[in-house]
This record gives structure tokens, sequence and C-alpha cells, in this order.
């Protein structure tokens, strides 16, 4: 099917249905967000998992989706169509954001759940095929059949349960990134980190021997080891200018760290992994 038009802020969709959804990894729900009649947050397993904005694709109603928008918005130039892949889609909302921001990009979601996947194509206003392909598929398998250096993009945010599942954060997995990433690509993950900083930390060094730069983006209690919660961390060769990414997250509360200052937080370099 063709690609769909570039979105604007203006367009009106179908309500989607809401209630229990289909899924072969467990139990969903589609459920309508109190106070805006165009916001809904599909939840997996009992943890919310994806916002969706039936009238403003560029809306993300989660901090951390906004996060990877702006590392995405500084490591890539602003208004320049990419080719973007996206291991693990539920409800497609940074997808979304995308096609809207970046007519002309392609990207390629791959997830794990089959039958989520068909009920999120049947039933949200998604962009279609080039534009927005869906793959039900492995995503550390799916991985390693693009080509290499042919990717902007790829953006990790695929979880089982709580954790990082364990071939989306071996060293093959890590290798495969690199190698189909283009020399000015950008690898981007969403890092459930625990109170141990062992996640990160595994996250973080498996990047600095493959990326010449490394950057994370947290709440700062996150940063002074006070509790748990998500880490966005992008890597690329080319510089990001964490300054600029530290501007735009600001408004969501959140800080940024690199090089020494990320180094820092991950503790003496004898604990890491």
């Amino acid at each position: 099917m063709s690609a769909r038009r570039a979105r604007s802020g203006s367009r009106t969709s179908p309500s989607p249905p809401t209630g229990p959804v289909p899924a072969d990894t467990g139990t969903a729900s589609f459920d309508a967000v109190p106070g805006d009649p165009h916001a809904y947050v599909l939840t997996l397993n009992g943890v919310p998992s994806s916002p969706y904005h039936a009238h403003d694709p560029e809306v993300l109603g989660f901090e951390y989706l906004r996060w990877i928008a702006h590392l995405t918005a500084a490591a890539l130039p602003a208004g320049r169509s990419v080719r973007a892949v996206h291991i693990g889609g539920a409800a497609c909302a940074l997808p979304r954001h995308l096609d809207a921001i970046r007519p002309g990009s392609r990207q390629t979601v791959v997830e794990i759940d089959a039958a989520l996947a068909d009920w999120v194509r049947t039933h949200l206003d998604l962009p279609r095929s080039p534009a927005l392909a869906i793959r039900a598929a492995d995503g550390a398998v799916e991985i390693t059949r693009f080509r290499p250096d042919s990717i902007d993009l790829i953006v990790r945010d695929a979880f089982a349960g709580d954790t990082t599942p364990a071939p989306l954060s071996s060293p093959a997995w890590f290798d495969a990134v690199h190698a189909a990433l283009g020399p000015h690509g950008v690898y981007i993950a969403n890092v459930a980190d625990a109170a141990d900083r062992s996640a990160l930390r595994s996250e973080v060094d498996a990047l600095r021997t493959r990326f010449s730069h490394v950057l994370a983006v947290a709440e700062p209690t996150q940063f002074r080891r006070r509790r748990r919660g998500n880490v966005v961390v992008a890597a690329t060769h080319d510089p990001i200018d964490a300054h600029a990414v530290e501007a735009a997250v600001r408004g969501d509360g959140a800080s940024v760290r690199s090089g020494a200052g990320l180094l820092s937080h991950l503790g003496p370099a004898h604990s890491r992994r």
C-alpha cells in the first residue's frame, strides 16, 4: 500500500476502540486518558507501555519518548527524512511522531507480539508501508537482516516485564546494531536502570567499545542513585550537542550525562562488567 501523506497537528482521526486488546505475550488493554478526549495509553502486562494521541501524532505523552525525540533531533539534521528501525513497537507513538515531523521517512517497527502488532495496524491511525512497515518478529534476529550502513536511527524500546531481553543486550546485538547503522547514524535505547546501575553500566560499556560518543538522559534523582527508573542512552560516531539536549529535556525535569560525568555515575571502573 502507498504511504499516506505527512500528517499535520490539525488532523482528526477516528476514536480507536478501547478495552482489552489481543496479545500473544500476556495481557493488554487500550484505554482513554482522563482529561484529554484524544489521548490513550496501551498497557501491557499491567505496565503503561505506549501513549497514543488520535488528534496530533506529534504529541508524545511519555517523557522518555520526548527524550528520545530530542536526542534524535540533536543527532540528525532537522527536517531531513530518515531510515529508522524501532525494536519494540507497542502503539507506535514514536514512529507516528517521526512521520509527522520528518516527511518522507521510511521506518520499520519490529514487534515480537504478532497479535498486538495486528491490532495496532488495524485500529490505530498509522502511516502505511513503506512509510511505516510493521514486522512481527524477534528484534534480535531481525536486526541482522538490514543491510550494513543502511540505517540512520535504531531505537530499542523492548522489554520482558521490566528488563531488556537478554538477546537485545548481548555482544551480538550491539555488533549487529553497529553494522546496520550508517556512519552518521544514532542508536537510542530505553534502559530500565536498577539501583545498582548494572543495566546502565552494561549498556554503556558495550556502546563505548563500538561508538565514539555515548550520552544518557534521566531524571536527576536517577543519576544520584536514589531510585530505579528509565534512562535513555544514545550512541553515535558523530558528536552530540549535550548542551542542546540538556536545554530540550529541562522542561521534563531531566538532565544529561556524557563523558566523564556519565562514567562517574557508573561507578569505579573495576566494578563495571
